[in-house]
């Protein structure tokens, strides 16, 4: 089975981490609508299959290869998985290529395992259903597999994408209706731009404010 050698590992897990600190600290400005066009197309819908995997989505398109359509609403690659993962301002992008590559090494060897044909004209990965992109994916995850926290890493940076767009302005992502964070029910801000929670989670006050607590709400 092929893997990325220790030291690509290395540059590998060291890109995906400052990928995902950058995103989860919101430290980017909204990505280029033409960010994607620096990685090649069959890396893009290498990553854009393995993201749906992860949180699936509807097809944007008849005929949409990478995306499966195994359910309704958006996913991953609608809420900008790719724009969040091909930043500039991030050092992902140029190790891409690699990790699609070894996901697609992955493909191909399990449709020989399993006497799959796969089409010619697309990724190994993509050519796969739905169904056996996840039984493939899942086994990624196991702890004997040896890149099995670069699979981590980069279902984190989906689940950023989905769920916060960590890659966008929050309140211009909110406006703008981000398909994740509009699926999710993410509410709007105030008049003044700010979130405040006026409701306690719990229905109501778990304890007496002190009276010291400062106007910001840090301890006395």
């Amino acid at each position: 089975m092929s893997t990325v050698s220790s030291l690509d590992r290395r540059a590998v897990l060291k890109a995906l981490a400052a990928t995902a600190t950058a995103l989860a600290a919101g430290q980017l400005a909204a990505a280029p609508s033409a960010a994607a066009e620096t990685v090649a197309g069959w890396t893009v819908q290498t990553m854009e299959a393995f993201a749906d995997t992860l949180i699936p989505g509807e097809r944007r398109f008849a005929g949409d290869l990478p995306v499966a359509g195994a359910v309704s609403g958006p996913g991953a690659v609608q809420a900008g998985v790719i724009k969040a993962l091909t930043s500039p301002e991030l050092p992902l992008a140029p190790l891409l290529p690699e990790i699609a590559a070894l996901l697609n090494t992955r493909a191909v060897v399990y449709a020989a395992g399993r006497l799959i044909l796969l089409p010619i004209t697309s990724p190994a990965f993509v050519g796969l259903s739905f169904r056996h992109r996840t039984t493939l994916v899942r086994g990624l995850f196991g702890p004997e597999d040896p890149d099995r926290v670069i699979w981590q890493m980069l279902s984190l940076l989906t689940g950023l994408a989905f769920d916060t767009a960590a890659h966008l302005d929050t309140r211009q992502a909110v406006t703008a209706g981000h398909p994740g964070l509009a699926w999710l029910g993410f509410p709007p801000p105030g008049p003044d731009g700010l979130w405040r929670f006026p409701d306690h989670s719990y229905g109501r006050a778990l304890a007496a404010l002190h009276p010291a607590t400062t106007p910001s709400g840090s301890p006395a």
